[in-house]
Formats: C-alpha cells, sequence, structure tokens
C-alpha cells in the first residue's frame, strides 16, 4: 500500500486515530508493568544471590 494511499485513509477516518493514540497508552502501560516486574525479579535474585554464603576454597589466598 502507498504511503499516499494510507494518509487518505487515516484522515477520512477520524476514530483511527483515537485507536492509535489508546494503543500507544495502553503500550506504554504494558511496557512500564513490565520494567517494574523485571525489576522486583532482578532485585529478589541478587538479595538471594548476596545472601549465599561460599567458603574459600582450600588453599586459596
Amino acid at each position: 500500500m502507498s504511503l499516499q494511499i494510507h494518509t487518505d485513509r487515516a484522515r477520512r477516518a477520524p476514530e483511527r486515530g483515537a485507536s492509535a493514540i489508546e494503543f500507544v497508552i495502553i503500550t506504554a502501560i504494558l511496557v512500564a508493568l513490565a520494567a517494574a516486574v523485571g525489576v522486583v525479579i532482578y532485585n529478589l535474585v541478587t538479595d538471594e544471590a548476596e545472601s549465599i554464603d561460599i567458603p574459600d576454597a582450600p588453599g586459596g589466598p
């Protein structure tokens, strides 16, 4: 589809623009939520990893 046809179709249907804006907002919220969940998981794993006691190797410094 050519760019001209695509822009003409978008200009004739104003409700399509509203749908695009809603899609962008919903996508941004989902990305923020996924990032927040990722940070929580990262912090949980990091805290647990730091609590593991690793004994010194025999003969090591």
